[in-house]
């Protein structure tokens, strides 16, 4: 495991480099209130899984108002500011059977009527280097707060971002509590102590590469690696071809879901997971092929150890992400902008992924699991109601019995519905 002087080590890399900077951000400060922001999210969710075999039905229904203000920095070499993230939110219905990580729920399992949660950060600027401590959402491959439901996930702690050199950004942080989007408490995961760090590099205007780590006490350490390179073609089309991939290793007394169908007792519990993708883009037309695969002695279990409910930057994940252990999937997807129809605003992307290959300990090394995955989502483009918009998501999800056995989704039909109302408060 890496320790906090290696963290430590990259921000002093970083702070070297600053002799090599371009031109800097804190110089073009307008002021604490000049370039001050804050807006608010209004929000109104529905997430319903219709399970099978037998399975109860997860049904939830809320809405929501997320808040987001930040301060400007304040003139000088180093710039100070403030900020401030939250939300909150009520339950629409009964919701007795809520689930799906949308509303808490009480000790006897029933949705709180109403909930408010949040947190304040403070931050400072050196040049093109930004510090910032305090309650955050967070955005990095290997610790990404969940987005996906009524309100984001939250982490509390300290994020470093540098751009001293011109292409390059350079990151490192350390956080200590997590938050996930249906709990209560500022450590519902009760995050010890998570140290990430990364850089990703914009070669030209065509490749881009990345790179980032979290070493997480008494949990996991993880590698994630990205390329990504676009080919302009004839007729304004474009391929676009894509390598990402982690590489995880747990803890002794970490937590895995594989840990739920076997392999509780392998020491070194580790896995690898890659994926490569090409995306051909014609006008409004997308089409692309993804094959993604795991190797190891479990899955990629992520969110089990407050290493962030969203932290999967790979191509095969919807419903599903395809994460058994030792699975291979592959995904034909097609996306339409109707913006070339006249329909501005408007598109809708269709998917179709097939995984095999699943080793389920002590019964199968060939379970299996398919979805298909479709989404329409259309956003305002103008007039008083600019920036809204409504989101329809279906999956179509199935699997093999012995992989059902073990409660890894289970055959599901999901839809979620999403109205988002964006209002700038200044």
């Amino acid at each position: 495991m890496l320790t906090q002087k290696k963290m430590t080590l990259v921000v002093l890399i970083q702070a070297a480099l600053i002799s090599t900077a371009y031109a800097s951000e804190q110089s073009e400060a307008k002021g604490f209130v000049e370039d001050a922001d804050a807006s608010v999210l209004f929000r109104t969710g529905f997430i319903h899984r219709d399970k099978k075999n037998g399975v109860e039905d997860q049904s939830s229904y809320a809405q929501s108002a997320i808040v987001n203000v930040d301060s400007g920095f304040t003139q000088g070499i180093v710039g100070f500011g403030v900020g401030a993230v939250g939300d909150g939110s009520i339950k629409l219905g009964s919701n007795n059977h809520a689930g799906n990580n949308m509303i808490p729920k009480h000790n006897d399992g029933s949705a709180y009527d109403h909930w408010a949660r949040g947190g304040a950060n403070v931050k400072a600027r050196f040049s093109n280097t930004t510090v910032r401590y305090g309650t955050q959402v967070l955005d990095l491959p290997v610790l990404a707060s969940n987005t996906g439901r009524m309100v984001p996930e939250y982490f509390e702690g300290t994020l470093i971002t540098s751009r001293e050199i011109k292409n390059l950004e350079l990151t490192a942080g350390k956080f200590t509590k997590n938050q996930m989007s249906d709990q209560i408490s500022t450590d519902g995961n009760h995050l010890d102590n998570a140290i990430v760090w990364g850089a990703k590099y914009k070669f030209d205007d065509q490749l881009n590469a990345s790179y980032y780590g979290l070493d997480s006490k008494n949990a996991l350490e993880r590698h994630y690696v990205n390329a990504n390179y676009k080919l302009p073609l004839a007729d304004k089309s474009s391929l676009t071809l894509d390598f990402s991939g982690y590489h995880t290793e747990w803890d002794k007394d970490a937590a895995t879901y594989s840990s739920t169908i076997g392999n509780e007792n392998i020491e070194g519990r580790s896995n690898n997971i890659w994926a490569l993708s090409g995306t051909y883009n014609q006008g409004a037309h997308s089409v692309m092929l993804a094959y993604q695969q795991n190797t190891g002695n479990t899955g990629y279990d992520y969110n089990t150890n407050a290493d962030g409910f969203q932290s999967i930057y790979l191509p095969n994940s919807y419903l599903s992400d395809f994460i058994g252990n030792h699975e291979k999937s592959a995904q034909l997807q097609y996306n339409l902008d109707f913006s070339n129809y006249g329909v501005a605003g408007l598109n809708w992307t269709t998917a179709f992924v097939y995984g095999w290959d699943i080793k389920v300990a002590g019964l199968t090394d060939d379970a299996q699991e398919r979805e298909f995955f479709n989404q329409v989502k259309y956003t305002v483009q103008n007039g008083f109601a600019k920036d809204a918009s409504l989101r329809l998501r279906h999956s179509y999800y199935r699997a093999s019995d012995d992989y059902q056995t073990n409660a890894y989704i289970g055959d599901t039909n999901e839809w979620r519905v999403f109205l988002d109302i964006p209002v700038k408060l200044f």
